[in-house]
């Protein structure tokens, strides 16, 4: 199962740490492996989100995200990505972009980290509203139950995680926009910019967001149909087929999550100019953690960990929440990238652990005849003390 899920993961891996070698020797290689590593570690939560998404999606649309999904990853992210900033904030084409990272690394650089306060507001604007929605809607499970139950009743209220969205926006806008008249320089004239971008990203979440769920909720009953179709199959024996959404709801939810996994590339794509300048070497390391992100999201899809696992979601999700935040204080603050990757492997871990110690407390209480509600009585618990 691991060979089969990962296999093209390690065959990539092994290909670009080659080509690395070949073409720029062991400093290549060396800077190569750490950027891929970077990846892994900065987007962990990604395949975790990616894996809740693409659970509901059929066979084929699964398949196109890993095909032409990945492909849309490594080269539309790592690669074209950073060559379009950077000709869009300093004016001039694609070509000339590309020229400028080859002859000239440190004004290529220069040029992205100027382009980066937009890039945060978009990218932290679109995490934050991921986040909001998941913290504000009523769950079976809940991880944090003193913080989640109240936040769930207020989530009631309409419009909410847009509302609150808006004022941390303009909080940050108003804040970038004091700093950079006290202090001048390039980011001076920005503050317009960051609004816009993140304007932008809460746009572009609710309408990608609003047509998966509208398609989503077209097809309901057409689900509630095919779940009476396995639990028959089942009792007459029969192996059940797993069919997901397909169609239109299938397309806009695998376009929402392109647009996620971009979101969650921003912070790669930035925190990589900090160990190189180097455009080649950027792409082919970020994409070889990219398979790795995706692999990953297939393993736990296929292994029903997050069913198994009740609370990894809710750790993915803070740590959206995390990343939203750290993206937008970077916006004014710089932050490393070391911390970002790390804070959110610890709320995943945590969540995990306390999904371990759910799992454990559970088959103690239905060996001891608790059933359901001593199982209901053990998520109160355990959610309470995580």
């Amino acid at each position: 199962m691991l060979l089969k899920t990962f296999g093209w993961s390690l065959g990539v891996t092994a290909a670009g740490f080659a080509l690395a070698a070949l073409l720029w020797g062991w400093q290549g290689l060396a800077v190569v492996a750490i950027l891929s590593i970077l990846e892994i570690s900065l987007s962990f939560d990604n395949a975790v989100v990616n894996a809740g998404v693409l659970k509901k999606l059929n066979t084929f649309w699964q398949r196109i995200f890993l095909t032409i999904g990945i492909l849309i990853a490594v080269f539309g992210m790592r690669l074209v990505f950073p060559v379009v900033i950077v000709a869009i904030s300093a004016k001039i084409g694609p070509i000339e972009a590309v020229d400028l990272a080859l002859a000239d690394p440190d004004r290529y650089q220069q040029l992205v980290t100027d382009a980066h306060p937009a890039i945060a507001a978009f990218g932290g604007m679109f995490l934050l509203m991921i986040f909001l929605d998941f913290i504000f809607e009523e769950r079976e499970y809940k991880w944090l139950a003193w913080l989640e139950r109240p936040l769930a009743k207020l989530g009631k209220v309409d419009m909410l995680s847009v509302c609150i969205a808006l004022i941390v926006l303009l909080v940050s806008a108003m804040t970038f926009a004091v700093a950079a008249h006290q202090h001048g320089g390039a980011h001076a004239d920005k503050s317009a910019t960051v609004l816009l971008s993140g304007v932008a990203g809460l746009i572009t979440y609710l309408i990608v967001g609003g047509l998966s769920s509208h398609f989503e909720n077209r097809l309901e009953e057409e689900e509630e149909r095919e779940q009476e179709a396995e639990e028959e199959a089942k009792k007459e024996g029969r192996q059940p087929s797993a069919l997901g959404l397909a169609g239109k709801a299938a397309f806009f939810m695998f376009l929402y999550l392109e647009v996620l996994d971009a979101s969650f590339s921003f912070d790669g794509v930035i925190g990589a100019f900090a160990i190189t300048n180097h455009i080649f070497w950027m792409a082919l390391g970020l994409g070889i953690g990219a398979m790795y992100v995706r692999s990953l999201t297939v393993y736990l899809v296929r292994q029903g960990t997050l069913d198994d696992y009740v609370y990894l979601e809710h750790g993915a999700h803070y740590a959206i929440g995390a990343l939203a935040v750290i993206l937008l204080v970077t916006i004014k603050y710089q932050i490393n990238e070391v911390v970002t990757g790390l804070l959110g492997v610890a709320l995943i871990a945590a969540s995990f652990w306390s999904s371990v110690r759910r799992n454990r407390a559970v088959e103690a209480a239905q060996g001891s005849g608790g059933g359901d509600e001593g199982e209901r009585a053990l998520d109160e618990e355990v959610g309470s003390k995580a």
